[in-house]
């Protein structure tokens, strides 16, 4: 099993904008019978106005398959448009999970 962050360190002011994208992705991610992210926002960060998006998947070649059926999906295209505009940099994670 792995856990994936997306981790996204956004323009002053904007985390919220973002969290609301990800919800609305949430949304879609729902209807599609997926279960969506988990969303975290600092409290005491590295960084101001930081937004964690965390999901979990079996395998790399899981969350590939996902992320393009997910974003190939016009609902989710629109939840997410313009998200670019909120963030100033961001990176992905993947832990493996112990058992």
């Amino acid at each position: 099993m792995l856990m994936v962050r997306e981790v996204m360190h956004c323009k002053p002011g904007k985390v919220n904008e973002l969290v609301g994208k990800f919800q609305a992705l949430g949304g879609v991610m729902e209807d599609m019978g997926l279960s969506p992210f988990r969303l975290y926002t600092d409290l005491a960060a590295e960084r101001f106005w930081t937004m964690v998006a965390e999901q979990d998947y079996e395998s790399v070649d899981e969350m590939v398959s996902i992320e393009a059926r997910v974003m190939g999906d016009q609902r989710a295209q629109a939840a997410m448009q313009g998200y670019h505009e909120l963030v100033i940099e961001g990176r992905r994670e993947i832990y493996r999970t112990v058992e």
